[in-house]
């Protein structure tokens, strides 16, 4: 007789004939059968990919291969193969065949007591001791590491005690059947993870094998295991628990966040990390207490799903999943405008016409509860329209679209889907800023848009003796820039605030340096004022703002991109890229920071004003995957001269230039290198103009400053 680990070599072999199929085993014909595939979206990296196998007969083909390595008896090497086999079968089966369990009371939403059921109404008559524990076993596993993930509390694996109890197995027996058991269905999922639990994971099997529960299992260790992925990217659990707590108490909840979870002792929780760990712990909370109080309706209710949450808020893009950060951000709003108060009684408060909160129970699963979100359907299509619009620069309408539906906030500089890349990218310019620690002077330092905190780690490292600052408009920048503070230990510090009117946030005079670094442009391009953007007027009141926050001595350090001069100038650009020219085509329409102005002279060759060159010659260097952002930006948007002028009328006789500096930034020749061929109109090859300036700024008492050791051109 074949071993089950041979039955499905032999079916994903493609060894069956159709007529064969009725006489594959019964949990296989399941598993084989499965029209939609029941799967947590956790660990996998396509959604599409899905689609394209049966991720659950591979995982169960995974975990008998593990059991047939393992150093076990006869006897539970067999209980085990039935174990795992039927296992993860209420994830099978046929549409019907998942209705047709359902109205017989079989829990497909709750797989391993499904599973359980489905292996009972199978067996043969007449079921003996051998197929009740069979059935314990199918029912209880993957318990032990959901109890290790929060999920469940201890007291759910108790059960799996009875049979020592009953004297069909002693201590010993029991616990080396668990071990091996969660050593397959664990590693099944990931090796990396076994390793991570299995210490831990063998206490837990010695007190389920001598019925005893671990003293910790109390309810701040069970959220701590449910934030395990997020106190990994950096969260501060104690300090925000500790915050939350408070904030339930000054409420009305005596006993805090134990009193708000006095309904969490005994349910069992699906799905949770892979729908609410990309959300803060605030959020989680509010989420989990609303499900809580939503399964009050359901008396019976024992399990809370997550599933479907999960379901709606990931997608495949560009062949990768990733979340919907439309929704999230939704979502963080409405969850936002939800106190304490609100939470605690259901919700019901909660306004918002696109979007509401929703506890549903099926009619043939009493004990099971599904949280999520329902959307308005005009939210549903214009988020939709957001996802498809990513792809041309209709990304940027649209976005405000969805905000202005909303009332979201706008971060100005959301790269959304490549914000992580993005931010790493800011990073690897670390040796092109360096250059500004030599002019930073005192004691405080303030980063303008400190993006991926290069400049901040900067200082840290190399003028230990300085208080570095961030101050960004992103929510998510300021997140990230927090998370990875923790991780890493850093001293920085980081604070949301705007640039334009500083001192709202920070005391004037307290700052000793103002680093505007890569920044301005982006002001300039994106921030509006008075409704228009691509003003200079922005960037004064960037200037401005950030003056008034040194003292006398104290100085603004500018690094940003520039317009070369004459602006009379004109280059030949000859294209080695067949698509170059369609693409400057698509930029001049597209770009909206000023006209591009070009004549062409041939199949590959333009000529063009040199500013204008260079202003899509540095979009053409990203690459398309940033074009939608950087067509965007304007880069160069003063002249030296200009710059200088501008910083005198703006910041008048009290800011001295002591240092400016001009130069062409490196990796832009390399990265154009085999694209393009920049000339004069006579043809003659020109290296390429001056792209970034670095410009200080000290505060003077308004009389002429004393000659110092900067010299102003290099």
């Amino acid at each position: 007789m074949a071993s089950a680990l041979e039955e499905i070599r032999a079916y994903m072999a493609g060894e069956n004939e159709e007529s064969d199929r009725a006489d594959m085993p019964g949990w296989l014909q399941i598993l084989a059968s499965a029209e939609e595939y029941i799967v947590n979206y956790e660990r996998i990296g396509s959604i599409s990919e899905l689609e394209r196998l049966n991720p659950v007969l591979a995982y169960v083909e995974r975990s008998l291969d593990i059991l047939h390595t393992l150093p076990l008896s006869f006897w539970m090497r067999e209980l085990l193969e039935d174990v795992l086999a039927w296992s993860e079968t209420a994830k099978g089966g046929t549409r019907l065949d998942r209705i047709s369990w359902q109205r017989q009371g079989i829990n497909v939403f709750v797989h391993n007591e499904g599973s359980a059921d489905l292996y009972l109404a199978r067996a043969p008559i007449g079921i003996g001791d051998r197929e009740r524990l069979t059935a314990l076993l199918i029912r209880t596993h993957g318990l032990l590491g959901q109890y290790l993930r929060g999920e469940v509390p201890f007291a759910a694996n108790l059960p799996l005690h009875g049979p020592v109890e009953q004297g069909l197995l002693t201590e010993t027996e029991l616990a080396r059947l668990l071990m091996a058991l969660n050593r397959c269905v664990i590693g099944a999922v990931w090796e990396e993870l076994w390793r991570s639990v299995e210490a831990e994971l063998e206490t837990c099997v010695l007190h389920v094998s001598l019925g005893t529960t671990p003293e910790d299992d109390g309810l701040e260790h069970r959220l701590r295991r449910l934030r395990t992925g997020a106190r990994h990217r950096g969260e501060d659990f104690e300090g925000e628990l500790a915050r939350i707590d408070g904030e339930l108490k000054e409420v009305g909840a005596d006993d805090g966040l134990h009193e708000a979870f006095a309904r969490l002792d005994d349910k069992t929780l699906w799905y949770v990390e892979a729908a609410l760990g990309d959300f803060s712990l605030e959020e989680f909370i509010k989420m989990l207490l609303l499900a809580l109080l939503g399964a009050e309706e359901a008396p019976r209710a024992r399990h809370i799903s997550f599933e479907r949450l999960m379901h709606g808020l990931y997608y495949d893009y560009k062949g990768v999943k990733k979340i919907n950060l439309y929704k999230k951000r939704i979502i963080e709003k409405y969850l936002r405008e939800l106190d304490w108060t609100a939470i605690l009684g259901g919700g019901q408060h909660a306004d918002s016409p696109h979007l509401h909160h929703r506890v549903a129970k099926e009619k043939s699963s009493g004990d099971t509860c599904f949280f999520g979100f329902v959307f308005s359907p005009a939210a549903e299509k214009l988020i939709e329209f957001c996802v498809e619009a990513e792809k041309s620069p209709l990304y940027e309408r649209a976005v405000l679209m969805l905000m202005d539906l909303f009332g979201l906030r706008r971060d100005a500089y959301d790269r959304f889907h490549n914000e992580d890349e993005y931010l790493e990218t800011m990073n690897g310019s670390a040796d092109d800023k360096k250059i500004l620690l030599k002019f930073i002077s005192g004691s405080r330092v303030l980063d303008i848009g400190p993006g991926g905190g290069v400049l901040l780690d900067l200082i840290e490292q190399e003028l230990p003796d300085k208080e570095a600052i961030g101050v960004d408009i992103s929510e998510n920048v300021i997140e990230a820039l927090e998370r990875r503070k923790r991780l890493e230990g850093h001293r920085w510090q980081v604070h949301k605030g705007d640039a334009l009117n500083l001192t709202e946030t920070i005391a004037p005079g307290s700052i000793d340096t103002v680093v505007f670094s890569s920044i301005l442009h982006e002001l300039y391009s994106y921030v509006p004022f008075e409704g228009q953007k691509f003003n200079l007027d922005t960037v004064r009141a960037a200037l401005q703002s950030a003056f008034e926050l040194i003292p006398e001595g104290g100085r603004i350090l500018i690094r940003d991109g520039i317009m070369t001069e004459p602006i009379e100038q004109m280059r030949r650009l000859t294209f080695f890229d067949s698509d170059a020219l369609q693409r400057l085509e698509r930029y001049a329409a597209d770009f909206q920071g000023r006209r591009i102005v070009y004549k062409r002279i041939g199949t590959n060759e333009v000529e063009m004003p040199v500013n204008d060159a260079m202003e899509f010659l540095y979009t053409y260097t990203w690459g398309e995957e940033a074009y939608v952002h950087e067509v965007q930006e304007q880069f160069g948007y003063m002249t030296p001269s200009q710059y200088e002028a501008c910083i005198r009328e703006w910041l008048g006789e009290e800011a001295q230039i002591l240092f400016a500096r001009y130069f062409l930034q490196n990796g832009y020749t390399l990265a154009l290198q085999g694209k393009v061929r920049v000339s004069d109109l006579a043809g003659n090859e020109m290296p390429l103009p001056d792209s970034t300036c670095v410009i200080v700024i000290e505060k003077s008492s308004g009389m002429q400053a004393e000659p110092n050791s900067f010299s102003r051109r290099t």
